[in-house]
Protein backbone atom coordinates (compact mmCIF):
# COMPACT_ATOMS: atom_id res chain seq x y z
CA UNK A 1 0.00 0.00 0.00
CA UNK A 2 1.54 3.38 -0.97
CA UNK A 3 1.93 6.12 2.01
CA UNK A 4 0.39 9.21 0.95
CA UNK A 5 2.78 11.85 0.66
CA UNK A 6 3.35 14.89 2.98
CA UNK A 7 1.57 17.57 0.67
CA UNK A 8 -1.20 14.99 0.10
CA UNK A 9 -1.33 14.25 3.73
CA UNK A 10 -1.54 17.73 4.58
CA UNK A 11 -4.89 18.36 2.12
CA UNK A 12 -6.21 15.27 3.66
CA UNK A 13 -5.80 16.87 6.98
CA UNK A 14 -7.61 20.63 6.32
CA UNK A 15 -9.94 18.80 4.12
CA UNK A 16 -10.74 17.00 7.75
CA UNK A 17 -11.13 20.26 9.49
CA UNK A 18 -12.84 22.01 6.90
CA UNK A 19 -15.75 18.82 6.97
CA UNK A 20 -16.03 19.38 10.58
CA UNK A 21 -17.15 22.84 10.35
CA UNK A 22 -13.66 24.74 10.86
CA UNK A 23 -14.25 28.18 8.72
CA UNK A 24 -11.75 30.33 9.64
CA UNK A 25 -9.30 31.28 7.59
CA UNK A 26 -6.28 32.39 10.01
CA UNK A 27 -6.98 29.05 12.38
CA UNK A 28 -6.60 26.89 9.11
CA UNK A 29 -3.71 28.50 8.36
CA UNK A 30 -1.46 28.72 11.28
CA UNK A 31 -2.70 24.58 11.87
CA UNK A 32 -1.63 23.66 8.09
CA UNK A 33 1.77 25.92 9.27
CA UNK A 34 2.09 23.92 12.78
CA UNK A 35 2.98 20.31 12.50
CA UNK A 36 0.89 18.47 14.72
CA UNK A 37 3.90 15.68 14.47
CA UNK A 38 5.91 17.62 17.12
CA UNK A 39 3.77 17.12 19.39
CA UNK A 40 3.20 13.67 18.79
CA UNK A 41 6.00 10.94 19.87
CA UNK A 42 6.90 7.23 19.30
CA UNK A 43 5.20 5.12 17.57
CA UNK A 44 2.04 7.42 16.49
CA UNK A 45 4.09 10.12 15.04
CA UNK A 46 3.33 8.95 11.38
CA UNK A 47 -0.39 9.46 12.99
CA UNK A 48 0.28 12.93 13.19
CA UNK A 49 -2.03 13.88 10.38
CA UNK A 50 -4.90 11.96 11.42
CA UNK A 51 -7.85 13.70 12.82
CA UNK A 52 -8.22 11.54 15.92
CA UNK A 53 -7.09 11.95 19.78
CA UNK A 54 -3.93 10.07 20.00
CA UNK A 55 -1.75 9.05 23.48
CA UNK A 56 0.60 10.96 25.17
CA UNK A 57 2.70 10.69 28.66
CA UNK A 58 1.08 10.60 31.86
CA UNK A 59 -2.14 8.87 30.52
CA UNK A 60 -3.52 12.00 29.07
CA UNK A 61 -4.26 12.70 25.09
CA UNK A 62 -3.79 15.17 22.16
CA UNK A 63 -7.08 16.10 21.14
CA UNK A 64 -8.12 15.48 17.43
CA UNK A 65 -7.39 18.32 15.34
CA UNK A 66 -11.03 18.94 14.41
CA UNK A 67 -12.05 19.61 18.19
CA UNK A 68 -8.50 21.91 18.95
CA UNK A 69 -9.94 23.94 15.34
CA UNK A 70 -13.44 23.86 16.71
CA UNK A 71 -12.48 25.09 20.06
CA UNK A 72 -10.32 27.72 18.68
CA UNK A 73 -12.25 28.91 16.82
CA UNK A 74 -15.23 28.99 19.67
CA UNK A 75 -12.86 31.83 21.63
CA UNK A 76 -13.71 34.73 18.52
CA UNK A 77 -9.68 35.65 19.09
CA UNK A 78 -8.83 38.69 17.56
CA UNK A 79 -4.75 38.51 18.08
CA UNK A 80 -4.76 40.82 21.42
CA UNK A 81 -6.13 38.32 24.07
CA UNK A 82 -4.52 37.65 26.87
CA UNK A 83 -5.15 33.76 27.29
CA UNK A 84 -5.34 30.82 29.75
CA UNK A 85 -5.26 27.24 28.71
CA UNK A 86 -5.94 25.12 31.31
CA UNK A 87 -4.78 21.48 30.55
CA UNK A 88 -1.56 21.66 28.32
CA UNK A 89 -1.08 18.17 27.52
CA UNK A 90 0.95 17.92 24.47
CA UNK A 91 1.35 22.14 24.14
CA UNK A 92 -0.49 21.78 20.50
CA UNK A 93 -3.39 23.52 21.58
CA UNK A 94 -1.35 26.24 23.22
CA UNK A 95 0.78 26.58 20.02
CA UNK A 96 -1.85 26.95 18.04
CA UNK A 97 -3.29 29.43 20.60
CA UNK A 98 0.07 31.72 20.77
CA UNK A 99 -0.33 31.95 16.57
CA UNK A 100 -4.20 33.14 17.26
CA UNK A 101 -3.82 35.84 20.45
CA UNK A 102 -1.08 38.34 22.47
CA UNK A 103 -0.30 35.86 25.11
CA UNK A 104 -1.13 32.43 26.42
CA UNK A 105 -0.84 31.10 30.36
CA UNK A 106 -1.19 27.36 30.35
CA UNK A 107 -1.37 25.31 33.48
CA UNK A 108 -0.99 21.26 33.74
CA UNK A 109 -1.11 19.67 36.45
CA UNK A 110 1.57 17.17 35.70
CA UNK A 111 5.51 18.20 35.89
CA UNK A 112 6.54 15.98 33.15
CA UNK A 113 4.02 17.69 30.41
CA UNK A 114 5.04 20.90 31.39
CA UNK A 115 9.02 20.29 30.67
CA UNK A 116 8.64 18.48 27.83
CA UNK A 117 6.14 21.38 26.37
CA UNK A 118 8.25 23.92 27.54
CA UNK A 119 11.12 22.75 25.77
CA UNK A 120 9.18 21.87 22.39
CA UNK A 121 7.95 25.90 22.62
CA UNK A 122 11.72 26.73 22.80
CA UNK A 123 12.37 24.72 19.63
CA UNK A 124 9.91 25.95 17.74
CA UNK A 125 10.39 29.64 18.21
CA UNK A 126 7.28 30.16 20.62
CA UNK A 127 8.38 33.06 23.20
CA UNK A 128 4.81 34.12 23.95
CA UNK A 129 3.87 31.19 26.02
CA UNK A 130 4.01 30.86 29.80
CA UNK A 131 3.71 27.43 30.55
CA UNK A 132 2.92 26.61 34.44
CA UNK A 133 2.52 23.34 36.66
CA UNK A 134 -0.35 23.93 38.42
CA UNK A 135 -3.85 22.78 39.79
CA UNK A 136 -5.60 24.30 36.35
CA UNK A 137 -9.11 23.79 38.64
CA UNK A 138 -8.05 26.93 40.53
CA UNK A 139 -6.96 28.94 37.49
CA UNK A 140 -4.72 31.45 37.29
CA UNK A 141 -5.58 34.29 40.08
CA UNK A 142 -2.27 35.78 39.84
CA UNK A 143 -2.61 36.60 36.04
CA UNK A 144 -6.41 37.34 36.09
CA UNK A 145 -8.62 38.35 34.42
CA UNK A 146 -7.91 37.03 31.36
CA UNK A 147 -9.97 37.87 27.54
CA UNK A 148 -10.22 33.96 26.88
CA UNK A 149 -10.08 30.75 29.13
CA UNK A 150 -9.93 27.36 27.06
CA UNK A 151 -10.29 24.38 29.31
CA UNK A 152 -9.40 21.41 27.87
CA UNK A 153 -10.44 18.83 30.64
CA UNK A 154 -13.88 18.06 31.12
CA UNK A 155 -15.80 19.75 34.71
CA UNK A 156 -19.19 18.95 35.42
CA UNK A 157 -20.39 22.63 35.70
CA UNK A 158 -17.98 25.65 34.63
CA UNK A 159 -15.50 25.79 37.37
CA UNK A 160 -16.39 28.81 39.72
CA UNK A 161 -13.07 30.02 39.77
CA UNK A 162 -12.26 29.88 36.17
CA UNK A 163 -15.63 32.16 35.86
CA UNK A 164 -14.52 34.71 38.15
CA UNK A 165 -10.93 34.82 36.32
CA UNK A 166 -12.94 36.03 33.15
CA UNK A 167 -12.75 39.33 31.84
CA UNK A 168 -16.26 41.81 31.52
CA UNK A 169 -16.96 40.63 27.89
CA UNK A 170 -14.81 37.90 27.63
CA UNK A 171 -15.11 33.64 26.77
CA UNK A 172 -14.77 30.95 28.16
CA UNK A 173 -15.03 27.18 26.69
CA UNK A 174 -15.26 24.42 28.17
CA UNK A 175 -16.25 20.68 27.95
CA UNK A 176 -18.81 20.32 30.66
CA UNK A 177 -20.62 16.55 32.16
CA UNK A 178 -19.92 13.40 33.40
CA UNK A 179 -16.49 11.56 32.06
CA UNK A 180 -18.96 8.74 31.48
CA UNK A 181 -21.39 10.27 29.37
CA UNK A 182 -22.05 12.25 26.25
CA UNK A 183 -20.59 16.08 27.71
CA UNK A 184 -21.04 19.36 25.78
CA UNK A 185 -19.40 21.62 24.47
CA UNK A 186 -20.32 25.27 26.37
CA UNK A 187 -19.07 28.49 25.46
CA UNK A 188 -19.90 31.23 28.31
CA UNK A 189 -19.25 34.59 27.98
CA UNK A 190 -19.10 37.13 30.86
CA UNK A 191 -21.58 39.89 30.62
CA UNK A 192 -22.12 42.88 33.43
CA UNK A 193 -24.81 41.28 34.66
CA UNK A 194 -23.83 37.36 34.79
CA UNK A 195 -23.07 35.02 32.55
CA UNK A 196 -24.65 33.81 28.94
CA UNK A 197 -24.14 30.13 28.07
CA UNK A 198 -24.41 28.44 24.66
CA UNK A 199 -24.31 25.03 23.85
CA UNK A 200 -21.79 24.05 20.95
CA UNK A 201 -21.29 20.57 19.74
CA UNK A 202 -21.45 16.79 21.72
CA UNK A 203 -17.47 16.35 23.16
CA UNK A 204 -15.74 13.54 25.06
CA UNK A 205 -12.68 14.84 26.96
CA UNK A 206 -10.90 13.62 30.08
CA UNK A 207 -12.30 14.20 33.15
CA UNK A 208 -10.99 17.64 34.81
CA UNK A 209 -9.09 16.71 38.28
CA UNK A 210 -8.03 19.17 41.24
CA UNK A 211 -5.08 18.61 42.47
CA UNK A 212 -0.89 18.10 40.97
CA UNK A 213 -0.11 15.00 39.17
CA UNK A 214 1.45 11.97 40.94
CA UNK A 215 2.97 10.03 38.29
CA UNK A 216 5.53 12.33 36.95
Amino acid sequence: MMMNSPAEQKMQFLFALRSKGITDAKILTVMEKLDRAHFVTGVFADRANDDTPLPIACGQTISQPSVVGLMTQALKLTGREKVLEVGTGSGYQAAILSQLSRRVYTVERHKRLVHTARALFEALSITNIMAIVGDGSHGLPEQAPFDRILVTAAAEDPPGPLLAQLKIGGIMVVPVGQSDTVQRLIRVTRLETGFDYEELRPVRFVPLVEGLGTDD
